[in-house]
């Protein structure tokens, strides 16, 4: 029976995480750089605890203004900094809610950097390794990222997403252009059956790439996020797929 991780990116203070974290396996919390604060990574963490959800750090550059979707010139030696500090953050509020941390997911811009920028993704990975070894790294589906996490030892988890277009590399489509965002439940739920059930994303223009799906993402700042992920949830046990969090078994691996 084919599984997935069902992953969201939650407590960013735009999004209904009370109605969205009982319906995952993961979530991806926001720690300070682009989005959160203290009372709301607590909630999310207080979230995950009661309904058995993993919860994990989303650390981003430093850049609230622009919700992290801004490219920022930072040499990988900053993005390192800001990373550390951001876990960090999580991490303490987590040890005092009884909790451990289960993975690391870069967010916005930062994400799509280290999706192709080897020094960027062997900084992330290096930081993630050196604050803890156990804990798993969350990249862009055949990426530079996953790379180095594997090259640092972490278990990585290869990500798709429910709701965002793809082009003819793999890579995400920039918002804003044509095909980037999937606007409905019947064109998201089409594609995650293609993700997970046979392993391949439709691609602007036409066709489909393979593309290794360990986890699915889900965007928590829609305004649509719980219905979207009832749906998503929903089409997925019809086809008999398992939602759990990212198994051991394919630790250290990387394509």
């Amino acid at each position: 029976m084919p599984s997935i991780d069902f992953n969201c990116d939650l407590g960013e203070g735009c999004g209904d995480d009370a109605a969205i974290i009982p319906l995952l396996s993961s979530a991806s919390i926001a720690c300070g750089g682009h989005a959160g604060d203290a009372d709301n990574m607590r909630r999310a963490l207080r979230l995950c605890r009661t309904h058995g959800v993993a919860a994990g750090a989303h650390p981003s550059y430093p850049d609230r203004e622009h919700f992290g979707r801004r490219d920022l010139p930072l040499p990988p030696a900053d993005i390192a900094d800001a990373v550390r500090a951001q876990i960090g953050q999580l991490m303490t509020l987590a040890r005092q809610e009884g909790i451990r941390l289960a993975h690391v997911k870069p967010h916005g811009a930062l994400y799509n950097r280290a999706a192709d920028d080897e020094e960027v993704a062997d900084a992330i990975a290096a930081t993630v390794a050196s604050i803890d070894r156990d804990l798993r790294l969350f990249g862009l589906s055949g990426s530079a990222l996953t790379r180095a996490g594997a090259r640092h030892g972490l278990r990585v988890a290869h990500e798709v997403f429910a709701e965002r277009g793809y082009d003819a590399r793999g890579r995400l489509l920039p918002r804003g252009t044509p095909g980037a965002e999937l606007e409905t439940v019947a064109e998201a739920v089409a594609q995650v059956r293609a993700l997970v059930v046979d392993g391949r994303a439709p691609i602007a223009g036409g066709g489909h790439i393979a593309l290794r799906a360990d986890t699915l993402c889900l965007h928590g700042d829609r305004a649509d996020a719980a219905a979207f992920a009832r749906a998503l949830r929903d089409a997925l046990t019809e086809a008999g797929v398992t939602i759990q969090p990212v198994p051991i078994h394919d630790a250290r691996e990387s394509r």
